[in-house]
């Protein structure tokens, strides 16, 4: 007997010694190994696989990363979700990159009064580096206020060369309260961090960059017109004007060429270069308009007529598979127009039309994209080569006559609830406003070519593509242009300085009148995915264009069962481990009492 309880007491001590050096065996594995589970619909918690792609491969950044993140310390709970946010999703990043990536937490308000001013001055860099923001919120009844620094120094090869915002600063004067609108813009951080983090490094580990070119001398959109969409390509690209002044070697090294608004016409010369740019396997994006109208006329007198550009790039285009009619398309689906005269100060503008996005990656998920008085896109010939509507009118769409007359009386014809075509529901009734074609080229001049290049050696035509090339067009051209103010500089030229809001992003229109909220477009995201794809770097345009859905509170139903749920909450716990003694309980009785 006294055998049998020593086995007995030694088995129970050594299971349990198994049992808690399992348990240790599997923290300390934990500690090493970051898993998580994504069983969310959108996949908000899952990287990407062009985030994945690029953190796996080694040959991206051979030299190690270092992120030093400047929110740390006495945090309020909202904020403290949003550093953990961080570091759950660079603990993601460290699973493919493993030791070539660091980070650490900091709290800026550590050490004396003027160890904290030189690490802000460094931090804010003269407007360059990090925006503080300023809080204030409620705690233990009374008001408190504090700094932040909700971003990141980056640093790639032993130098600061980029830094991180994670979330937007605040003027000076001004603080965030800690309020639904706060939690959103906190979510809403949240959303983009792989976007932010894995731009960040693209950025930093960039040794080369390709070049992409906007063509001038045929009165195309100039500098100041363009610097808005030139800041958002130029961390990632080298990007410069180009004039070809009939030189053969004017678009050497060059990958992208756009090809912006131009209202003059193109010379054979010219056009040959282009063509041959293509036939060595370049990339295209053209933002052309077909007609020119007076929009200053139209307001003053209401109504206008339209001229046609003769660009003499119809026919080249027309060869590669893509026509740009001379017709307006208007839609119903469309931006407001502010007309002084009208009985209400906004009227539905048919002409500025909110596109409507397709399941393409340039343009699957964004915000509507702005094109104000777009022509048709059609698809012409070039079965060989793939040809894909990006850009689309809503089923409630037509287009207008070719060089059209347009009235600002033209929308009134169509009452409240405007009806363009017979069946507004049909999807046949899409009209394409951006279209693209990829694949192998034939030459616009396979028959005729150009007597002064076809006798000069050092033209080397090619006769078809010697690699894949791609053609984006777009049926508008100034959707990319950005309002923007210039000053005479001290050398006689001009400085230009792109406004803080425009239509890339906000519409100006909705904005100037009071108590109204502009509408959001996605022209500047749709324009950096169109130049990443075309380019051939995806490695960031599936984020861009991720889905993901924020559901609203119902706050009726949370004031109605709220009671029923803090009680829930309050007593299953305690039920629960009622429950169990009570188990156990019985368990022990019944097993001793048999013996």
């Amino acid at each position: 007997m006294e055998k049998k309880k020593l086995f007995k007491g030694v088995y129970n001590w050594s299971f349990l010694a198994i049992l808690i050096s399992a348990f240790v065996f599997v923290n300390i594995i934990g500690a090493y190994i970051y898993f998580r589970y994504d069983a969310t619909a959108d996949k908000r918690y899952s990287l990407s696989e062009g985030t994945i792609t690029y953190l796996s491969n080694k040959e991206n950044f051979k030299n190690r990363i270092s992120l030093k993140i400047y929110l740390d310390g006495n945090l309020p709970a909202e904020l403290k979700r949003f550093r953990n946010a961080i570091e759950d999703k660079l603990k993601e990043f460290k699973q493919y990159t493993g030791n070539r990536l660091e980070y650490v937490f900091l709290d800026p308000m550590v050490g004396s009064e003027s160890d904290q001013q030189e690490l802000f001055q460094n931090l804010y860099n003269k407007g360059k580096g990090l925006m503080p923001m300023d809080l204030t919120f409620m705690k233990d009844g009374a008001q408190n206020q504090m700094m932040l620094w909700p971003g990141a120094e980056l640093d790639y090869g032993g130098s600061t060369v980029n830094h991180i915002q994670f979330m937007p600063g605040t003027p000076q004067g001004k603080y965030y309260t800690l309020n639904e609108q706060f939690e959103a813009q906190i979510q809403n951080s949240i959303n983009n961090l792989e976007y932010m983090l894995i731009s960040a490094i693209r950025r930093s580990t960039q040794i080369s960059k390709q070049r992409i070119a906007f063509l001038q001398g045929h009165g195309e959109l100039n500098y100041g017109e363009t610097q808005r969409v030139r800041a958002l390509i130029s961390p990632y690209y080298s990007v410069e004007d180009i004039f070809l002044n009939d030189s053969v070697d004017a678009l050497k090294g060059v990958k992208g060429l756009v090809i912006a608004r131009p209202t003059q016409p193109f010379s054979e010369k010219d056009k040959y270069l282009i063509d041959q740019f293509l036939m060595q396997g370049g990339r295209l994006m053209c933002f052309i308009d077909k007609l020119h109208l007076n929009e200053d006329t139209l307001n003053q007198k209401g109504i206008v007529h339209t001229e046609r550009y003769n660009l003499e790039l119809d026919k080249m285009l027309f060869d590669y598979g893509i026509k740009v009619n001379d017709n307006y398309v208007i839609d119903v689906r469309c931006a407001p127009k502010a007309v002084p005269s009208a009985k209400t100060p906004l009227i539905p503008w048919f002409f500025d039309i909110r596109a409507t996005q397709t399941n393409h990656p340039i343009a699957r998920n964004l915000d509507p994209v702005l094109l104000r008085y777009a022509s048709e896109i059609q698809f012409v010939g070039n079965a060989k080569n793939v040809s894909t509507p990006v850009l689309t009118s809503s089923t409630n769409s037509s287009m207008t006559g070719l060089a059209p007359l347009v009235s600002l009386g033209f929308p009134m014809n169509y009452g409240p609830n405007p009806m363009l075509v017979e069946n507004p529901e049909d999807e046949s009734n899409k009209l394409c406003l951006a279209g693209l074609v990829e694949g192998n080229f034939d030459s616009h001049y396979k028959n005729r070519i150009v007597d002064e290049y076809a006798n000069n050696p050092e033209s080397k035509y090619k006769e078809k593509s010697i690699s894949e090339g791609k053609i984006f067009v777009v049926g508008n051209g100034s959707f990319i242009a950005n309002k923007y103010d210039s000053m005479p500089d001290k050398k006689g030229g001009f400085l230009f300085r792109a406004r803080a809001f425009n239509e890339l992003r906000f519409d100006e229109t909705m904005s100037k009148i009071e108590g109204m909220q502009p509408l959001v477009y996605g022209n500047q995201e749709f324009f950096q995915n169109l130049v990443d794809y075309m380019m051939g770097d995806n490695s960031v345009l599936d984020l861009r264009s991720k889905q993901i859905d924020i559901h609203a509170i119902n706050k009726d139903k949370v004031k109605l069962e709220a009671g029923f749920y803090k009680v829930l909450n309050m007593a299953l716990p305690s039920l629960l481990i009622v429950l169990m003694g009570l188990v156990f309980f019985y368990i022990r009785k019944r097993k001793y009492t048999r013996n």
